[in-house]
């Protein structure tokens, strides 16, 4: 064992691997997200950006039709059902509004908006007397319908189904997203001599003349792949008919002798982990000496419908293979990140089945879920009926278009990823931030058919948490055979892959497992350089089988989790040897410079 390292972890059984986690919910009304007017600066695109990334459980809203995600449903009418069986306490909660309103009518109501609530900072909101009304009316009337929710006593996939109904609602009719009525609209009406409103006119119809028809998120045209993002210098020295295998060039003079392979997600370009110069992971890594391979995944289309999970595994697979043959060495580190992160678990669980795990120094998962109980929003809003529809929506098309997933998203964030550009675009007649995490969110990909409705299977029968429940490459998969060390990440507010759902691979894996938790949510969380003043991370040398109890029992620490994970995987990584002159070799000459051809597949 290393110095240092947790103990080892072995697997539990599906019930006993349970952790009890709070429901999560929509933010309430009185207690919004920080969403309106337009945010300013990084802070406050990173904070959209956690929200924003792609998740494979909302694969099944992302194959339906927007509008048929928010018409009425058997949790609806089970919630007028909750209601109607509790007549005293709802006429109660009638009454208080009806009071509340005549208060607000005469002026003397006192409910006023959360401090917090960037949407009605203007003093306007409070000094004029119709605008105060019209604001303490949307309140009162929201903070009702919550309490109703609640009043309802509805199981918890009926009570999030409700919520995120009305929050969507509530979301909308808010008077700051009106014209002319939000101060600021009116101020820059003023200001610009009508210029805002024509100008927000005009990016409404570019918005909405092509998919995803949601408020445009990120200025793009600061941003260049291959000279600011996906920057980090390498070549392309392996490339098949699904995968380009980038090989990245040492930048010391010695590097460590076993490679590291990503496995980036399947929705989105590669770059996540190579975002720009100083916030690049894989840069990072390569400076301290590691010697660094990433896949970037071919856009699929129509011809590849037949695209499985079987089809990336083996990918991976060949990868994995073309890496030894590179490299010299016998095993490989292996890391992937959220549906990447599946794929590569898949492949480690193969490996392991076959015989192979010795290829394998050692395993990262990052923001990655496997196991899919009480996965909060995301999974109570899909049923099996509505998971089959899906599958057969993308199986007629032969993909799911990325653009569908990205609006799906926007959605489930309503106050932070439409309305609130909604007033910047259209209300103000601004662009939005250019950040280049919302940049590479607007880089979306399709995703095979097959490989649509395999993940779609795979979250709706949580299979990976039963010895055999699912079968890769004609051989039945056991995570709890993959003895590697295994290094997990998860972002503590992570709304796309919960940090609690994160840390229960720690359960399905053997072998010395260190779990980190990292600032900020689901992309931000990894890309968190060293320069990051506002980093933490908490660990912790064991890894109980309760989330919770892991989390009492953390230790906090100052900084990036990078050099943490730096000095993990050096100690995997075997002797330092003299960095390689050139790239690729032993069969595999280099096809083309980083970021490779695939990146630019539209």
């Amino acid at each position: 064992m290393t110095p240092g390292t947790p103990t080892v972890t072995r697997r539990v059984s599906a019930n006993g691997s349970a952790t009890t986690e709070p429901q999560q919910r929509s933010t309430p009304v009185d207690q919004p997200n920080l969403s309106q007017p337009v945010l300013r600066g990084r802070d406050g695109a990173e904070d959209i950006a956690d929200r924003a990334a792609p998740f494979d459980a909302l694969l099944v809203q992302a194959a339906r039709s927007p509008l048929r995600r928010f018409l009425p449903n058997s949790s609806t009418v089970r919630f007028a059902a909750g209601l109607a069986r509790h007549p005293l306490g709802t006429g109660r909660r009638l009454t208080d509004l009806i009071g509340e309103l005549n208060r607000i009518g005469t002026g003397d109501s006192g409910v006023a908006p959360d401090r917090r609530d960037r949407r009605f900072t203007d003093t306007a909101w409070s000094e004029n007397p119709l605008l105060r009304r019209l604001l303490q009316l949307y309140l009162a009337t929201g903070r009702t319908a919550d309490q109703l929710v609640v009043d309802a006593q509805l199981d918890p996939r009926d009570q999030e189904r409700v919520r995120f109904l009305v929050e969507n609602i509530q979301q909308a009719l808010a008077p700051s997203n009106v014209p002319l009525l939000n101060p600021a609209s009116a101020k820059a009406v003023v200001d610009t001599a009508g210029l805002s409103l024509l100008r927000g006119a005009r990016n409404l119809v570019r918005d909405m003349a092509s998919a995803p028809r949601v408020p445009q998120m990120v200025d793009g045209s600061s941003f260049e792949v291959g000279r600011n993002v996906a920057a980090t210098a390498g070549a392309v020295v392996l490339r098949t008919e699904i995968l380009e295998l980038i090989q990245y060039r040492p930048l010391t003079e010695t590097v460590r002798e076993v490679p590291v392979l990503i496995v980036p997600p399947t929705i989105n370009k590669h770059y996540a982990m190579d975002l720009a110069p100083g916030r690049s992971l894989v840069e990072y890594l390569v400076q301290q000496g590691q010697q660094v391979f990433m896949i970037s995944w071919r856009n699929p289309d129509a011809r590849h419908a037949d695209w499985g999970l079987d089809t990336y595994v083996q990918a991976v697979l060949d990868a994995l293979t073309a890496v030894e043959q590179i490299s010299g060495a016998d095993h490989t580190a292996l890391a992937g990140a959220c549906s990447g992160g599946i794929i590569a678990s898949l492949a480690a669980g193969h490996l392991a089945a076959t015989g192979q795990e010795s290829r394998l120094a050692a395993f990262t998962l990052l923001v990655t879920v496997l196991d899919n109980a009480q996965a909060g929003l995301t999974a109570a809003l899909i049923d099996p009926s509505v998971a089959a529809a899906a599958k057969l929506a993308s199986k007629r098309r032969g993909y799911l278009d990325g653009r569908a997933l990205a609006e799906v998203f926007a959605w489930l964030r309503p106050g932070d990823l439409i309305w609130n550009y909604w007033v910047n675009n259209y209300l103000l007649g601004k662009n939005p931030p250019a950040f280049d995490i919302l940049f590479w969110n607007a880089d979306t990909t399709r995703m095979p058919a097959q490989l649509h409705a395999d993940f779609v299977d795979f979250a709706m029968g949580n299979q990976i948490i039963n010895s055999g429940g699912i079968t890769t490459l004609g051989v039945p998969i056991d995570l709890s055979r993959v003895h590697t060390d295994s290094y997990i990440v998860a972002g503590i507010t992570d709304h796309i892959t919960p940090w609690q759902n994160c840390y229960r691979s720690t359960q399905l894996l053997d072998g010395e497992t260190r779990f980190v938790l990292s600032t900020s949510g689901h992309i931000a969380a990894l890309v968190n350089p060293p320069t990051n003043p506002k980093a933490t991370h908490r660990v912790n040398t064991g890894t109980p089988a309760d989330a919770e109890e892991w989390l009492a029992t953390a230790d906090t620490h100052q900084g990036s989790w990078w050099p943490d994970f730096a000095d993990w995987l050096s100690k995997r990584s075997g002797p330092d040897r003299t960095a390689p002159t050139e790239l690729g070799g032993r069969g595999h000459r280099t096809l083309t410079e980083a970021p490779g051809t695939y990146v630019f597949e539209n």
